[in-house]
């Protein structure tokens, strides 16, 4: 895991817009009708970190990068404009070739100093990434560049690449395709070997909408009320306790233990349902609230759903799995597991156009966070991959352990090493303090071998 940093300054410069290299269309591109959702209006954030490389001596990555950028933003264009919100909210992209917020900065640190890294937190991300305005605490993505990068340039001759991504324009993978692109011109190609295509076209509302799911994910839990709210989204920062919970080896074998018989378990679907599970007993739910847990289903690399090759938009569902907490809690394990894998298969094409659909008739509601836990499978994004010619990242992923509206309820899985040099899955838990300890306990006796 990460040392605890040195003292240090960052000193950026000032930031400037990048616009593309080259003239590109002037045109007004809709979003799709999942893109523009209340869900994605924030920015995601990310880092890579890299070590000097001696083939690059005398090369400043931030002009590399810089560079590379403004040729991305070509075939990339939608990227460089702005968002405009027009009748319905339904969001549109201004493309005038706007640019992108690039900065460049200095910090007296080493890659070395921030140890073995390996999940997010990345420690002191916000020094690393470039924030946009605020307005009474929340970020506006309305009239805003879609892109913020902050090249930080280390005493070593390594660098730290800082990105925030406007979630409407891309999602997970979009964000790394278009990273891999900067990369690829970076290190002399032409042009990128994979071609962007809008296609936002296939996640629009069908006329007339008619949604054709129950799409719980936008409906608040039954049970309880007005005056027991959830404990996770009352609790004043200061008194929540942030923990990483390693699953390796030992902890997953111990899971599978207790999934029924005969039921093949993903280890994504064993650590969901235990962190679920065990989250609803620590947080001392009444037994007739009703508790979910939501999960980020993408349709990339399905067959049923013929997205176009080069798609960089938002191409994901929430899908819930849904029931009591006194059920949850009072059953085994393989009770959440089966409700995880009946989810994990509901989202299909007609599911994602029956979402697009609500979204219209609704107003592009925000998903319901009360009682909800929200995870995000992050463990084979690859993001380690991005290489801008300075070599394989040493950490690359989220800056952040969890990103949404509000702290505690959404959570990254990804890969990591233990001290034993054995990988397993790593997930930041976010809880009120006093919930942190019954957490822990729920969790040592669901992965303890029988």
């Amino acid at each position: 895991m990460a040392s605890s940093l040195p003292a240090f300054t960052v000193r950026r410069g000032e930031p400037v817009l990048v616009s593309p290299a080259e003239p590109t269309p002037r045109e007004t591109k809709p979003l799709s009708d999942i893109d523009d959702s209340e869900g994605m209006r924030f920015y995601s954030s990310g880092i890579h970190l890299y070590r000097a490389n001696p083939a690059k001596a005398g090369q400043d990555p931030a002009t590399v990068i810089r560079e590379a950028l403004a040729k991305a933003l070509v075939p990339y264009y939608p990227l460089a404009g702005r968002l405009r919100e027009e009748e319905g909210r339904k969001l549109v992209v201004d493309c005038a070739g706007q640019g992108v917020m690039f900065a460049e900065a200095d910090a007296d640190l080493t890659a070395d100093d921030f140890g073995d890294v390996q999940s997010p937190p990345f420690p002191c991300f916000e020094r690393f990434i470039l924030e946009s305005t605020t307005i009474a605490g929340v970020e506006p993505v309305i009239d805003r560049p879609l892109l913020y990068i902050q090249v930080t340039r280390l005493k070593c001759g390594g660098f730290i690449f800082g990105q925030r991504f406007c979630h409407c324009i891309v999602d997970a993978p979009g964000g790394m395709q278009f990273e891999k692109a900067i990369c690829e011109l970076a290190c002399g190609a032409a042009a990128p070997s994979v071609a962007p295509s809008w296609g936002r076209e296939m996640f629009m509302a069908r006329d007339p909408p008619r949604p054709s799911y129950p799409h719980l994910e936008y409906r608040e839990p039954a049970g309880g009320g007005t005056d027991q709210p959830d404990r996770v989204l009352t609790t004043h920062p200061r008194d929540v306790a942030r923990v990483p919970f390693f699953f390796g080896p030992r902890e997953i074998a111990g899971l599978r233990q207790r999934a029924p018989t005969g039921m093949r378990c993903s280890r994504f679907e064993l650590v969901a349902a235990a962190i679920w599970r065990s989250r609803a007993a620590a947080l001392g739910y009444a037994p007739d609230e009703e508790v979910r847990l939501s999960f980020i289903v993408n349709a990339r690399g399905r067959a049923e759903i013929p997205l176009p090759e080069g798609f960089y938009g938002n191409a994901f569902a929430y899908s819930v799995a849904a029931t009591t907490a006194g059920e949850l809690t009072g059953k085994d394990l393989g009770y959440a597991l089966e409700l995880v894998k009946k989810a994990k298969s509901a989202v299909t094409y007609d599911y994602l156009l029956s979402v697009a659909d609500l979204m219209v008739l609704t107003g592009r509601p925000l998903f319901a966070l009360s009682r909800t836990y929200i995870v995000s499978d992050i463990s084979h994004a690859g993001f380690k991959s991005i290489d801008f010619g300075w070599g394989e990242a040493v950490y690359g992923g989220p800056a952040k352990g969890g990103e949404g509206p509000v702290l505690g309820v959404t959570n990254y899985f990804s890969r990591a090493k233990n001290g034993k040099g054995e990988e397993g899955t790593v997930v930041p838990i976010c809880l009120p303090k006093d919930a942190m300890e019954k957490f822990q306990l729920e969790i040592e006796g669901l992965t303890a071998a029988l």
